[in-house]
């Protein structure tokens, strides 16, 4: 399978991917908002039965970079995305 371009704009939609790639797609999207400057970014994880979500939790906290987390606003996609606030 050939690598795919995704924007580095500060949202990630899960629904584009299979859940194996998802920790290090997760790892890897953080990483490039960092280095673009990109504080906050939002994860479109879905709703479902959150197993998905549960893998993006389970990442986030993993990681050094990741000042905190939490569901996103209502507007913004409620539980079903993440919003993650990196470190500067």
């Amino acid at each position: 399978m050939e690598p795919v371009e995704y924007p580095i704009n500060g949202e990630l939609d899960l629904h584009l991917f299979q859940p194996r790639e998802v920790k290090p797609l997760v790892e890897d999207y953080l990483e490039a908002c960092l280095e673009k400057g990109i504080l906050e970014v939002r994860v479109v994880h879905g709703k479902g039965k959150g197993v998905l979500a549960r893998t993006v939790h389970h990442t986030l906290e993993r990681m050094d970079i990741v000042e905190s987390y939490e569901p996103a606003a209502s507007p913004r996609g409620g539980w079903g995305a993440t919003v993650v606030r990196l470190k500067a």
